[in-house]
């Protein structure tokens, strides 16, 4: 397979291109100049991406012998899918490959928010301990927590949220018949019966700032909100507004609408609690993403079936 060239878009781990090289021809986006892709299009026949750059309509049309995308990603929102079906390009995913870390990193987002775990931790750093004694918080046991997108990763965080004695509420696109937990079929019906509103779905136009103002209201000033999922789920200044107000109670975020950009007011809020859409980011679920990367390439050019087949 040494002779098929794979364009990986963005420098993941030393580990991915190192094998990747080991398999293929390898093309790395970031040190290829635009007008010199050019020259190197009718050698690639595969893409790897992320969720942060994947594969958009441009880079598909610039690529006339692509035959497949190996999303280094459980999320489709940087691959342009309609464009892949109508050329036939395959792609694949890395679904289950994340789901632990990200339940695990919605919970501790939770925490640290309703504890304010980083604020405490300034508290301390900064020497005011000696002066006074930090304010008291909010507990996460027991509370109702509703989770907007019941699939694996929504699943896997209202497991771990019954665990803390919590009841569980969602939003999906349509009920789950084998779940248990109270279904509402509207975001904003759910937000006004639960505390804490986890986003966990895909991004899609229908679920594109599905938290907005109204949402936001429902949830009130006690209210919490956590996302591990796009950070276009949220319509961002009207959250920033409701947390600088008052109308909402806090929020935990993975990810946010324009990153790496942050909003200066939002940076500032005591009541937010901020990481780097890192949730993912262990060493163990990127090799994991990163195997299954490469043996869905191996199993496609050697006319094997696809282990996590999207198209």
């Amino acid at each position: 397979m040494e002779e098929i060239g794979v364009l990986l878009m963005r420098p993941l781990s030393n580990y991915i291109q190192q094998e990747l090289s080991k398999r293929f021809t390898l093309f790395k986006y970031w040190e290829i100049p635009a007008e010199s892709l050019k020259l190197h299009a009718d050698s690639i026949r595969a893409v790897v991406g992320n969720g942060v750059l994947g594969a958009n309509s441009p880079l598909i049309d610039a690529l006339p012998r692509l035959e497949i995308i190996s999303s280094h990603s459980s999320g489709l929102d940087k691959i342009d899918l309609v464009k892949c079906e109508e050329r036939g390009i395959r792609v694949t995913s890395t679904p289950d490959a994340v789901t632990d870390d990200v339940a695990d990193m919605a919970i501790l987002l939770t925490i640290a928010t309703l504890r304010r775990i980083c604020e405490a931790d300034r508290f301390v750093r900064n020497g005011i301990w000696k002066q006074k004694d930090f304010d008291l918080t909010a507990k996460f046991s027991g509370k109702s927590v509703g989770v907007v997108g019941l699939g694996r990763i929504g699943s896997a965080i209202a497991k771990r949220a019954e665990a803390f004695g919590c009841s569980i509420s969602y939003h999906s696109r349509s009920q789950k018949p084998e779940s248990t937990h109270t279904y509402y079929p509207r975001v904003i019906d759910l937000a006004s019966n639960c505390q804490i509103l986890v986003i966990a779905c895909a991004l899609t136009d229908e679920t594109h700032h599905i938290v907005n103002r109204g949402v936001i209201d429902a949830l009130g000033p006690n209210g919490v909100v956590i996302n591990i999922a796009r950070g276009s789920h949220i319509d961002e200044p009207e959250l920033v507004s409701a947390l600088a107000e008052g109308r909402l109670g806090g929020a935990g975020f993975d990810v946010l609408e324009h990153e790496p950009e942050v909003p200066m007011q939002l940076a500032k809020l005591n009541n937010v609690v901020l990481s780097p859409h890192i949730a993912a980011a262990t060493v163990e679920s990127r090799k994991e993403m990163a195997d299954l990367v490469i043996a869905n390439l191996e199993a496609y050019f050697s006319n094997k079936p696809l282990l996590t087949p999207v198209l």
